[in-house]
Order: C-alpha cells, then structure tokens, then sequence
C-alpha cells in the first residue's frame, strides 16, 4: 500500500535525521567508470551492559569495488574539525574488500580510515547502520511479491557535472516468486551499494524505521542483498580480518570543484 505523501516526509526526514551522514560515494580515480555509494555499519560483537562492543565496516555491492586506484569523496560534515571537500584516493582499491561470497557485497574494516583522518589531524563524524537499525528477518517478513515502498539513500552522479550529491530515492521494493527481495524501480547511476530503507508500521499513524539491505547492481531489476543475510556473512567473520593489501594507501586530495582533481 503507498505511503501517504505526510508519511513519507515522516521517513525520509528520519532517514536523513539517523543515516545522513552514514554515506561516502566512491568510483575509479580518474575515469568517469566506477560510481557507488558505500556506508558505515557497526556490528554489534557483545551487548553486555557497560562493556558494549562493535567492529565497524564499509559495506557496499562488491561489483563496483574491482579496481586498482580508488576515490571517494569526503563531504565536509563527516569529519571534524570541518574542512572544505576532499577526494581521498586509495591505492590497491579492489584489495581494501573482503567478498561476503554468495550476497554480492563487501566490506571494508574502517581501521585504515581512521588513521588517515588521525594522521590529517581530524576525526571521522559520521552516523552508522547500527544492530538496531539494520533489520532483522521479522521486519522484514512483509515485504512480499506487493510492492511496499522503499528508499535508497545515495550519491547521484551529477549529468552536467559530475557532482556526487545525496539523494534520497524513492521506489518500492518486492519479492519475486524465489523469495528475493528487488528494486521495484530505476536505481540513479552512483547509487548502487547504497542503504534500502523502508518502515514498518507500528500502528497510531507510528512506524519503525529499518535498513533493509544494500542495492545491487542489475540489468532490468536490481536485487536487494538483505540485513537478515548481510548480518550472518559479517558474523561469520568472527572480527574484522586485515585487508590483502599489507598497507593502508590512503592519501588526501583537495577538491578544487566537483568533478576536478
């Protein structure tokens, strides 16, 4: 059933309100190929008062993670103190992923992240897909072959110039008849990878708000790689694993304008 138009703005004000700033779009460094939208996950390891614990990732669609030199840009509202827009470019790009096998997504362990903003002089101020956020199996047990309305939270590519702006997109998502769950809609290019959304009534005119999953590249539909499954293949890591790569490459460069380098 749509969601009122008032219902809506409820969900995409809290989108931006819990995830606005879990987002970093990425694409090959100095191509025009490339384009996704990563986000930061905490998994929470151990929930045991007053010694909760959490390791932290990336996650996005491994299809748009194979390639050598990567960039991503650092809007200026996820780092403190604030500083005018960088590209961050990565070395060794394809190896910083590990392959969650058998979902289509990867994952990358921030610890290199964070250096590099320690060793820049500023700290990551970001918000995160937590285990409260990310949905579990029964959230999602509505979400049939009737399209429910979904959003996507993610980084456009800009047509006149590139420009790699936050959008919230909105569609429905679906299930077809083998149980999996798509994109009932256009996905805007650069947002693959990017965080599903969609709320679960609580009755009163209230809702939950949940992450349903990641959006994966498709030709005519694109799959949603699901929190229930995501959740199982980052637990089966046991703690987050060092990359291939033997060093963080991570280096700064200033923007001197969307597009330029």
């Amino acid at each position: 059933m749509p969601e009122s138009p008032a219902v809506q703005n409820q969900v995409i004000d809290a989108i931006v309100r819990h995830a606005g700033r879990s987002t970093l779009p990425f694409q090959e460094a100095h191509t025009d190929r490339g384009h996704g939208t990563a986000f930061w996950f905490n998994d929470l390891v151990d929930a045991t008062p007053g010694q909760e614990a959490v390791h932290q990732y990336l996650l996005t669609a491994s299809a748009v993670t194979g390639y050598e030199l990567g960039e991503m840009t650092l809007r200026a509202e996820l780092c403190q103190p604030a500083m005018s827009a960088e590209k961050l470019l990565m070395r060794d790009f394809a190896d910083g992923w590990i392959d969650l096998a058998g979902i289509g997504v990867a994952v990358m362990p921030t610890a290199g992240l964070h250096v590099h903003g320690e060793r820049k002089g500023w700290r990551w101020s970001t918000d995160e897909i937590t285990d409260g956020l990310a949905a579990r199996e029964a959230d999602l047990a509505a979400i049939g072959t009737e399209p429910v309305p979904a959003y996507i939270l993610g980084h456009d590519v800009g047509a006149e110039r590139g420009e790699r702006l936050q959008a919230v997109v909105v569609g429905n998502a679906v299930r077809s008849a083998d149980g999996t769950m798509h994109w009932d809609g256009a996905v805007p290019l650069g947002c693959v990878g990017a965080p599903v959304f969609v709320s679960v009534p609580l009755g009163d005119q209230k809702f939950k708000l949940v992450c349903a999953g990641l959006v994966l590249p498709g030709d005519t539909s694109n799959p949603i790689a699901t929190f229930d499954r995501i959740r199982a293949a980052v637990r089966a890591l046991s703690s987050p694993p060092e990359p291939k790569r033997s060093r963080w490459g991570w280096r700064s460069r200033r923007s001197a304008g969307p597009g330029t380098f």
